[in-house]
């Protein structure tokens, strides 16, 4: 059962890091400008955040869906609608930075010099300011212990929770690996693919703002 439980984790947060996203399109970058190691400093560091996130929303999950709704007004804003304002916003700072990089060198290193805590600062502030991933764990998290996929005493919580950080560690270095072989199979410039990794965040940003005009209007 436990095992199980492990593997319901790892599936469960892999298949939310399939769409692209700030995370994954993050990896990616970093992938192409500064190399893998600087990858795993990042993705090791970051999905050590989700393992405590999904523990703590996982806990609170049963809680969290009889008593918060996603539709329900916070000083008469959505809760749905907060999380997609901090989105836009992500968006938009995290595709200005990387327009303004774009024609940087990429610089790999192998020394002990690589700036590794950099890395891993930013996995642990993207870890932390994460907050796509509230909803996520409050749909994803009651549906499995409604339907009693998992337990939910500490023990399978905590295997749940390092499947969860498994999972994404996973996904997202399949993603880096898959950024690299674009770029090595088409022989892409890294100006080329950081300005579409702008786009693309600039792209998600807009979708975000129609949407909620949408559901204003």
């Amino acid at each position: 059962m436990l095992f199980l439980t492990f593997f319901i984790g790892i599936i469960l947060n892999a298949m939310g890091y399939i769409p692209p996203g700030n995370i994954n399109l993050t990896v990616a970058q970093l992938a192409i400008n500064k190399g893998m190691r600087q990858v795993w400093y990042f993705i090791l560091s970051f999905s050590c955040v989700e393992v405590f996130f999904t523990f703590g929303m996982m806990r609170f999950a049963r809680w969290a869906m009889s008593d918060i709704n996603p539709n329900e007004a916070v000083s008469e804003v959505k809760l749905g609608t907060l999380v997609d304002c901090f989105m836009i916003l992500m968006f938009i700072t995290m595709g200005t930075i990387t327009w303004a990089n774009r024609k940087k060198v990429p610089k790999t290193s192998n020394t002990k010099e690589d700036k590794r805590s950099g890395s891993v600062l930013y996995g642990l502030i993207l870890g932390v300011l994460n907050p796509v991933q509230i909803p996520f764990w409050l749909f994803f998290g009651n549906y499995v212990i409604l339907h009693e996929w998992i337990e939910t005493d500490y023990l399978s919580l905590v295997i749940f929770s390092l499947g969860s950080g498994f999972g994404s560690a996973l996904a997202l270095y399949l993603y880096a690996h898959f950024a690299t072989f674009i770029q090595e199979k088409f022989a892409l410039s890294s100006l080329i693919i950081n300005k579409s990794i702008a786009i693309f965040l600039y792209v998600l940003a807009a979708y975000l703002i129609i949407k909620q005009l949408v559901i204003l209007l």
